[in-house]
Parts: C-alpha cells; sequence; structure tokens
C-alpha cells in the first residue's frame, strides 16, 4: 500500500532546473511521481506550470520526500494552514519543528498567505499576533526560542520561492549566475559589480564588507579604505585580525610584522601586532585612538570617521583581543544578523569563516560577491546554501584597487 500526495510547481521551472532537480529528488528518495498537468511556457518569460502526484511506501517517506520538494519551491496542493505547537522550554522547540531556508518564505495562517519576515536558513518559524490579533511570521535561531511561542512544524501550509534564473539571464543581479570561475574577464565583472554598488548607493540601499586579514597583507587596504570614505562601503563585518592587522599598518607600517610596501621584516616587527592591540586598549578604543588623533589612516580610520558601523566578531584564536572585539558569540552572531538583514548587496573579500557566518544570515535574494584566491572559499559559502553568490576566484589585493578605480577614477 502506498501513500500519495500531489504538489505543484510555478515558474521558471525548466530554465532553472527544478522541475528536472524535483522529479530526480522523489526517485533517489524511493518514491515514484506522475505529472497530472504540464502547461509549458512558450516564450522566455512565460512560466510553466507542473502538478504531479508523488508516491511513497510510508507516510514517514512520504513527508521526507515532501520536506525535500518544499526546500525547491514545490507546493502542496489545496494546502491547510500551517500546523503549530508551543516551544515547551527556552531555546527548546517543538518535535517535527520546520526548519528554514533562505529562500523568500510563506505560512498560510488563518486561509491567508503570511510572508515570512527576514528568510534566514537554518532556523525556526515563529507566529506572533499584534494587538489586533493580526498574524506575523519570522525566522527565530534556536537559542532565541522562548517557551510558549508559537514554532511552525510539519510541511502543511509553507510555500517556499527560490529565486530563479529566467532564460535571458535577467533578474535582480544579471550577470550572476552563481558558480565559481577564474576564466571570467574580470574587468568587465568588476565594472558590473561597480554599477551595482553605485545603483545601490543612489537608491540609499546598503552595502556590506565581510573583509579578511589578507586584505591588508595583500595591499588592498588602502583602497578599501577609499570606498569607505566615499560612501561606497555601508558596514563592515570582520574579525578580530582585520582589524588589529589595519591599525598595525597605520601605527607601524607593517601587518603581522611584515613591511607590505617592500616585504622586509623590522626588527621587533613581529610584536608589533600585539604592541597595536595594546595601545588601543590604553586609549579605550577604536574611536578613541582616532579622535585622539594616533590613528589617522586606514579602513577602521575611515569607519570611524565616517559614522560607518562595524561589527568584529571575536573567535578563539584572537590575541587581545581589541576593546571593540565582540567576545561572546552569540551577541556576535546577532550583531552579524542585524548587518545582513539591511544590506542591499554583500562583498565577502578574502575570508572563509566570516564570509560563511554571515552568508549563514542572509536572505537568498541579497546580491552577493564572493572574493578569493582560493576556490575553496567561494565553494563552500556555495554549498553551505549561499547559493545567489557569485564566485571571483583572484588576488583580492590586485581585485579592491580595481573596484576603487572603477568608482572612483
Amino acid at each position: 500500500m502506498t501513500v500519495a500526495r500531489t504538489v505543484e510547481l510555478e515558474g521558471h521551472i525548466i530554465d532553472s532546473g527544478t522541475m528536472g532537480h524535483c522529479m530526480g529528488v522523489v526517485m533517489d528518495m524511493g518514491g515514484e511521481f506522475e505529472v497530472e498537468e504540464f502547461e509549458v511556457g512558450r516564450h522566455k518569460h512565460a512560466e510553466t506550470y507542473c502538478r504531479m502526484t508523488v508516491m511513497a511506501d510510508t507516510e514517514e517517506d512520504l513527508r521526507a520526500i515532501l520536506h525535500e520538494l518544499n526546500q525547491q519551491g514545490a507546493t502542496v496542493a489545496d494546502p491547510r494552514d500551517a500546523t503549530l505547537h508551543e516551544a515547551p522550554e527556552d531555546g527548546v522547540v517543538p518535535v517535527d519543528f520546520y526548519s528554514t531556508t533562505n529562500h523568500p518564505t510563506y505560512v498560510r495562517v488563518d486561509g491567508e498567505w503570511i510572508e515570512v519576515a527576514d528568510p534566514e536558513m537554518d532556523c525556526a518559524l515563529v507566529v506572533e499576533r499584534d494587538d489586533a490579533d493580526e498574524p506575523r511570521v519570522s525566522t527565530k535561531v534556536l537559542n532565541a526560542v522562548e517557551e510558549g511561542d508559537l514554532v511552525v512544524t510539519g510541511e502543511t501550509g509553507i510555500r517556499v520561492e527560490p529565486p530563479e534564473r529566467p532564460r535571458d539571464g535577467g533578474g535582480s543581479f544579471g550577470f550572476m549566475q552563481g558558480g565559481v570561475s577564474s576564466e571570467r574577464p574580470s574587468e568587465s565583472l568588476i565594472e558590473e559589480i561597480a554599477e551595482e554598488m553605485r545603483e545601490v548607493r543612489e537608491n540609499d540601499g546598503n552595502v556590506l564588507a565581510v573583509c579578511g586579514p589578507a586584505i591588508v597583507h595583500a595591499g588592498g587596504r588602502d583602497a578599501l579604505a577609499d570606498l569607505v570614505g566615499a560612501g561606497y562601503v555601508d558596514a563592515i563585518s570582520a574579525g578580530n585580525g582585520f582589524a588589529v592587522h589595519d591599525l598595525e599598518r597605520d601605527l607601524y607600517g607593517t601587518s603581522l610584522g611584515v613591511d607590505t610596501e617592500n616585504l622586509e621584516h623590522p626588527r621587533d616587527g613581529h610584536k608589533h601586532h600585539i604592541y597595536t592591540i595594546s595601545e588601543i586598549a590604553r586609549l579605550g578604543g577604536i574611536e578613541e585612538a582616532v579622535e585622539k588623533g594616533v590613528v589617522d589612516e586606514g579602513v577602521m580610520y575611515e569607519c570611524v570617521a565616517n559614522d560607518v558601523p562595524f561589527v568584529l566578531a571575536g573567535s578563539i584564536r584572537d590575541d587581545g583581543p581589541l576593546p571593540d572585539t565582540i567576545t561572546d558569540s552569540i551577541e556576535a552572531q546577532n550583531a552579524i544578523r542585524e548587518q545582513a538583514h539591511e544590506a542591499d548587496l554583500v562583498l565577502m573579500l578574502s575570508t572563509l569563516l566570516h564570509s560563511v557566518a554571515v552568508g549563514n544570515c542572509l536572505p537568498s535574494t541579497t546580491k552577493t560577491v564572493c572574493v578569493d584566491i582560493n576556490p575553496a572559499t567561494v565553494t563552500q559559502l556555495l554549498d553551505r546554501g549561499s547559493a545567489q553568490a557569485i564566485g571571483m576566484v583572484t588576488d583580492i589585493g590586485t581585485f579592491i584597487p580595481m573596484l576603487r578605480d572603477e568608482l572612483l577614477e
């Protein structure tokens, strides 16, 4: 005896490969499908509709298949309202809670589809009501769930809409077709990234730069500082190391004890890193160091001088750390999440761990560019779920100056 449910797919499901992927999921998971209705869009802007019955041996198997199909944008036909259960205690979600994707998501409550606020991967969906009893659905990380929260469970009453890539390659980010390549023409891509940054700026949007220490080592620090000072970067997300190397470059002319101009090792240069931390701590922090004239150039200087907010998230590896570094990982994660939710365009610049951390907080509709000399960095970001990212495998010390020249000259 088999069990079955009918699902629907609609949109550019052929061009984007969604339909074929969904059919493959059913077969790979031991199920079967039967197409009941199939209407193909007959020009490049037309959408395709597919209605199919999915069959499995058991309810458990069927539910697993439906979950995977849901993540790809398939919707159960004739849906019911979402199933809600109260969280039993703080930080604990009900069994079979719905684990989110970072795609635009809708939840059916009181017979109406409610758009989920701030979509983010690997979260729970919580339904709240305002004073007028109107429902609101939002994502919550598990540690933020409170006892009594109404949490969405199962797959019923949930609709996911993955971003599509129409045949003409258009959409919100025309050149962003995903994947990783070092063969793409860097100059033309940089021109398009610059154009996106201009458009974001003209529309009072927000560009977030996720920065790794290699920016300073490779010689891209001054160009990034110029972009911050010129108003093309609206927020910085980095670790303790990036800020320390940037400040060390200003105070001592070195980065990790190496002169970035002539690559020489000054006497006692290996101490400059920790001396920098000590000096900034003595002054009370980065802002105080700028105000007292001790720090007068670089990325952190431009952030303070131009009121550009920054989040420095600490790690177990940090020396010091700087007074401005957030050492509580949950607090740092929440601060990164606020930045991510405000961003319209994210530049991930030569940092694997920070790129993945910020990527985890981004909705799939946020334009994302990841630049690193190591293709594994971009690949891991894409594999982790940030499928909207375009990857450029190139030297960060070449990329940022080229981007600066394109925007400022």
